[in-house]
């Protein structure tokens, strides 16, 4: 049985790599356990590998715990699809993406077949590994959902709420002082008539000498 020898590597972290001897017939669900039992990551979550050229460029998809909507479009599974049968070149590439939800990308690249298998040697086997694999990105902030903003932890937003209601309240009241100013300046016109007309009343004091230059 002939083996093949893939060399693994992280796209983004070139010093980190895997090679791993894996025989022609077993499956790419072989080749995603054992990458990630070298790893150290958890294998059971979604992931794919994808058929390239030499240019990286992807076609055929083959998918471990795939989505409905995957398995609605035709991709295939990890779980019987055997490494030989999509081989057509001796240096052949993969593309392979792990964990949809925080994704690390690998490119995996055939670099040997070796023509029979050592006898004794249990397959996938891990041949070579450099580098340490790097950690998987903590989870973020958690944002509310919109039953939490319904709860009494955040009843302050209605207080808010109230609170530019009597805002608008005070700003209404502001707009009536121009109103209110004007009648009291006609009041004032009215004090001053009712004191000139006392003036002239008096004796011997005219008005109309306000008027007059006493220089």
């Amino acid at each position: 049985m002939a083996v093949y020898r893939f060399k693994v590597s992280f796209e983004d972290y070139d010093d980190v790599v895997r090679e791993i001897d894996i025989k022609s017939n077993q499956t790419f669900e072989d080749l995603h356990k054992a990458i990630h039992q070298s790893t150290g990551y958890n294998a059971e979550l979604s992931s794919s590998f994808y058929v390239c050229n030499d240019q990286w460029i992807k076609s055929d998809e083959i998918a471990y715990l795939p989505s409905q909507r995957k398995i609605d479009n035709g991709v295939i599974s990890m779980i019987n699809s055997k490494l030989s049968s999509y081989i057509d070149d001796p240096h052949q590439k993969f593309y392979y993406t792990y964990n949809f939800e925080r994704p690390f990308d690998f490119h995996v690249e055939l670099i040997k077949i070796i023509l029979n298998e050592e006898q004794g040697k249990t397959y996938p086997n891990l041949f070579r590994s450099v580098g340490e694999a790097p950690k998987i990105p903590v989870a973020g902030p958690i944002i509310p959902s919109a039953a939490s903003l319904e709860s009494d932890e955040f009843d302050f937003l209605n207080e808010v709420e109230d609170f530019v209601a009597e805002d608008d309240d005070s700003i209404d009241s502001i707009s009536e002082l121009p109103i209110a100013i004007e009648i009291d300046a006609h009041d004032d016109e009215g004090e001053k008539d009712d004191l000139m007309d006392e003036f002239s009343d008096s004796d011997g004091y005219d008005a109309d000498d306000l008027q007059k230059d006493d220089y």
